[in-house]
């Protein structure tokens, strides 16, 4: 296995790891007290530390196997894979801590079947697709978006500890608006690839004679 492919498969074992420093553990009635509580204060900003080293992974492995010749089949596939489940696992994670809609990571993640399914077609016919830049700015813009979700809390703190005179609230819900902002456009980014995507290979939905 070449150094992209190892970099595409360490994005996919860091994704368990980020999981469990954004949500407490609740199992039943099992639920350490001690581990939830440095969940609650500082695990977001573990978790966040984490994804920023899986999001680099994503930036060097692509150049590395264009610079040295190193794109394989293999290679696509993985890509691919650590990047869905990468960022699908942390949407899930901030539908459960009640930061965002599941309705918007529905749309996310009903794109990503609808483009798995025509690159099967395509597979189907010996084509290998390849990310097409379109692709690779949605990504980016959902890496962005969650980077920065994940960082909130920290912000609030930041912001709260350099002026003690603004109000918390206001802190807050000016913050988590710049989230929203940069998350919609991720999302907008996500339906227009996917349209894209069904656009340009309606050939694939052609049944043959």
């Amino acid at each position: 296995m070449n150094l992209p492919n190892k970099l595409s498969l360490m994005r996919i074992i860091l994704v368990p790891f980020i999981l469990l420093f954004m949500l407490p553990i609740h199992i039943g009635s099992f639920a350490p007290a001690g581990w939830n509580e440095f969940i609650v204060e500082y695990g977001m900003i573990v978790a966040a530390g984490l994804f920023v080293i899986a999001s680099v992974t994503d930036l060097l492995d692509g150049k590395i196997a264009r610079k040295y010749n190193l794109i394989t089949n293999l290679g696509k596939f993985l890509d691919s894979l650590a990047d869905k489940m990468l960022i699908i696992s942390v949407l899930i994670a901030f539908v459960d801590l009640n930061r965002i809609s599941a309705v918007w990571v529905c749309i996310i993640v009903l794109r990503e079947f609808a483009v798995t399914g025509i690159r099967m077609l395509a597979s189907a016919k010996g084509v290998v697709m390849a990310a097409k830049m379109i692709g690779k700015v949605k990504t980016v813009t959902q890496m962005v978006a969650v980077t920065y979700l994940m960082f909130e809390s920290l912000l609030i703190r930041i912001f709260s500890a350099a002026n003690s005179s603004w109000d918390k609230i206001d802190i807050t819900n000016n913050v988590q608006l710049v989230g929203n902002i940069l998350f919609l456009i991720c999302v907008l980014m996500t339906i227009i690839s996917g349209m894209d995507y069904l656009l340009k290979n309606l050939e694939y939905f052609k049944e043959e004679k």
